[in-house]
């Protein structure tokens, strides 16, 4: 019974220092060794243990580790800072040519250029952003 335990604190520290790690290899090997501590406590043969262990911690590794991955790791594909802000509507402040102006997004105020030159746009007309370089917004009227 003695080896079962240490199999069970070997498995449990595993997954603990998983929590540091975030990669899933260490979660998958503390998974087999929690399975090895139930071979043990049903078994008592160490090399039955041993095998066990084994061939959990690798199906863990080449089967459950992928899936889990793309699963939890790849993210919703949640647009974030100034990607988020493409395709949003704004107002202008002042105006927007080609060389500059202000413009209210999300409820700040952005510096702001037209998105072609020639092309001016009043203050107070609703815009579009279709880019954002830098700290600045391009910008182009609504029809």
């Amino acid at each position: 019974m003695t080896a079962a335990l240490i199999w069970l604190i070997v498995g449990i520290v595993l997954i603990v220092a998983e929590v540091l790690s975030g990669d899933f290899v260490l979660l998958m090997l503390g998974l087999g060794a929690l399975a090895g501590a139930a071979s043990e406590a049903i078994t008592g043969n160490p090399y039955v243990d041993v095998a066990v262990f084994a061939i959990a911690s690798s199906g863990l590794l080449f089967l459950a580790r992928p899936a889990l991955k793309r699963r939890f790791l790849a993210g919703p594909g949640v647009k974030t800072n100034s990607e988020a802000l493409v395709g949003t509507h704004a107002v202008t402040l002042s105006r927007v040519d080609v060389h500059g102006g202000q413009v209210k997004l999300a409820g700040d105020t952005w510096s702001a250029r037209a998105m072609a030159d020639g092309y001016v746009i009043d203050p107070g007309t609703q815009v579009t952003v279709v880019e954002i370089e830098g700290a600045t917004a391009v910008v182009a009227a609504e029809i």
